[in-house]
């Protein structure tokens, strides 16, 4: 469970590093989102998904 509040807490921290760097760039990148169709966002999360999952397999292996 401390894993899985780490992880957590340290997407958190990237994506606020990220919008604390770039905010004009975030929020161009939010607006382009909302011109994506659905399907699209459902095969970049699934992407990601795979890939995290992916990557925790490799360094926990």
């Amino acid at each position: 469970m401390a894993d899985l509040i780490t992880a957590l807490a340290l997407a958190i921290a990237i994506e606020g590093i990220a919008y604390a760097l770039f905010p004009e760039g975030m929020k161009k990148m939010m607006a382009s989102v909302l011109d994506q169709p659905a399907s699209n966002l459902r095969a970049a999360g699934l992407i990601a998904a795979s890939l995290g999952v992916f990557i925790v397999w490799v360094v926990r292996g």
